[in-house]
């Protein structure tokens, strides 16, 4: 069983890790990037490191995306593209 949970922990790293390399949208790159780190979280309680494990769910995937979204904001570079904004 920790096996699957491991591989299948890894598998979702590995995706996430590609679409932030090339998703054109920032903001989807922002929450693939979350994504990675509550995946690394889980894989840390897989581990019997709970305390890293939270302290990564917390700060990575919490603390990080919200700067990283904050950021994309006061840059201007905050859009969600609709399909009405492409014609």
């Amino acid at each position: 069983m920790l096996f699957w949970i491991v591989l299948i922990s890894v598998v979702v790293m590995l995706g996430a890790a590609f679409a932030v390399l090339f998703l054109q949208n920032y903001l989807a790159a922002v929450a693939a990037a979350s994504v990675v780190s509550l995946a690394l979280s889980v894989l840390f309680v897989a581990l019997q490191a709970p305390d890293v494990a939270l302290a990564e769910a917390a700060v990575g995937a919490g603390v990080s995306s919200v700067i990283l979204a904050l950021t994309l904001r006061r840059v201007g570079l905050w859009k969600i593209e609709t399909h009405q904004d492409k014609d």
